[in-house]
């Protein structure tokens, strides 16, 4: 499919026509040839349908239960969101995400970006710098070429925006950015202090190729965070957006944006951006978690929002790895052939939760992972636990940023088993 080729409207519709084949890991050798659009009219059983393993395997319900209540919950609080699709680079969920009411996607890199537009997103926030010189120019032609193309990102620094004014130059539209404002010492990226925020805003007014139009910056990063420190560094972003409002900064724009918000405290977010005063143009309050597409079974779950403010609802973990176990060494220790490649483990190890055989699904009950090789998971069972070669190992993973960039094609599969759709990622 020619990246050049179509709107995205066609593109994405083009995802159905693709060969299935053995770059994609998983799905059933039988099907080699089939589209991925006749694959998934044949719905077939994960269980009982060729598939092979391991593979991962995406609820259909959960999936949409989490689309709707982070509409609802943006909705309620009055926020616009843009969820980052970092997490995912999945197009088909950029377009329900925006179906269900997002503004457009935030993204971290320009190949991302590049993405998002061959897929028809009209609506980027980048929520990173972007210095250099052939990706700034290629940002450029995507907004000569569109008017109705909307692109903002960071900038931090004054070096920054001396290099993006010489790569720039030229350019019919001005690229929109916000002073990223860190989220304290020993934080990530963005401006340190108040009086370096400004000094990067007056680089920005001094040249043609740039237009200040909020502030933002990532809550999460705040050091030692908790909900007093985070809502202090969140009141510091909003006073720095009515001090550059006072000072006439926002001058002739339509709308301020002001935006933070990751998946740990966006009710952080959604308390002090209701605070923010009246100013002297409307303003964007930018939501950005997207994390929530998916959520996990191990960081997001004990972090989440929800957990603090239950009555808003509760998102749910629609990953499951399934697995075989491939040798039993002995009455303590299994071995399955997932290991490193399929499943995310930079923060939590996969949580075995649901054990499978002939006979039907049963508990896994002192049934743990211990550890991940290569191609293998190390599980430690309890005394008198049964387990078999062969049984089929449901798991649960934590952190879905690093387990939606180990599959290329993700089943999507109902309660009981049956796969009616295909998610097509690009990382």
């Amino acid at each position: 499919m020619a990246a050049d080729s179509g709107t995205g409207a066609e593109r994405l519709a083009a995802l159905a026509d693709e060969r299935v084949d053995h770059r994609f890991k998983g799905l059933p050798p039988d099907a080699d040839g089939l589209t991925v659009g006749e694959l998934a009219a044949q719905r077939r059983n994960l269980f009982s349908g060729g598939f092979t393993t391991p593979v991962l395997a995406l609820s259909a319900e959960r999936l949409d239960h989490n689309l709707r209540l982070m509409e609802t919950y943006s909705v309620r609080h009055g926020l616009t969101f843009a969820p980052h699709g970092k997490t995912s680079m999945a197009p088909q969920l950029f377009q329900r995400q925006i179906e269900h009411g997002a503004w457009g996607i935030t993204l971290a890199v320009p190949h991302q970006v590049r993405v998002a537009r061959a897929f028809g997103v009209q609506r980027v926030f980048l929520a990173n710098e972007v210095v250099d010189a052939a990706a700034l120019k290629w940002v450029s032609s995507q907004l000569d070429a569109d008017p109705g193309f909307r692109f903002v990102c960071y900038v931090d620094s004054v070096r920054g925006v001396e290099l993006m004014d010489s790569a720039l130059r030229g350019a019919v539209r001005p690229v929109d950015v916000v002073v990223e404002l860190a989220a304290g010492e020993g934080a990530r990226t963005g401006v340190r202090t108040e009086a370096e925020c400004a000094a990067v805003a007056d680089a920005v007014a001094g040249v043609d190729t740039l237009r200040l139009v909020g502030v933002a910056g990532y809550e999460g990063e705040v050091p030692d965070a908790d909900s007093e420190r985070v809502r202090g560094w969140l009141r510091r972003l909003v006073a720095l957006a009515v001090d550059f409002d006072k000072d006439g900064r926002f001058d002739g724009l339509e709308e301020i944006v002001v935006s933070a918000g990751g998946s740990a405290w966006f009710d952080a977010v959604a308390d002090v951006f209701a605070g923010i005063p009246e100013l002297s143009l409307p303003v964007l309050k930018l939501l950005r978690s997207g994390a929530y597409v998916s959520h996990d079974d191990g960081h997001y779950r004990k972090i989440t929002p929800f957990n603090r403010v239950p009555e808003e609802g509760a998102l749910q973990p629609a990953f499951r790895l399934w697995a075989q176990v491939v040798s039993r060494p002995s009455a303590e220790q299994a071995f399955a052939n997932a290991g490193k490649r399929d499943a995310a483990y930079d923060l939590d190890l996969p949580e075995v939760q649901v054990l499978r055989s002939d006979t039907g699904e049963r508990s896994a009950d002192g049934v743990a992972v211990t550890g991940l090789s290569d191609q293998h998971a190390w599980i430690r069972t309890d005394e008198g636990v049964e387990l078999r070669v062969g049984d089929w190992v449901g798991m649960g993973l934590s952190h879905p940023c690093t387990s939606f960039d180990k599959w290329e094609l993700i089943p999507v599969v109902e309660q009981d088993g049956t796969v009616v759709d295909y998610i097509r990622t690009y990382f």
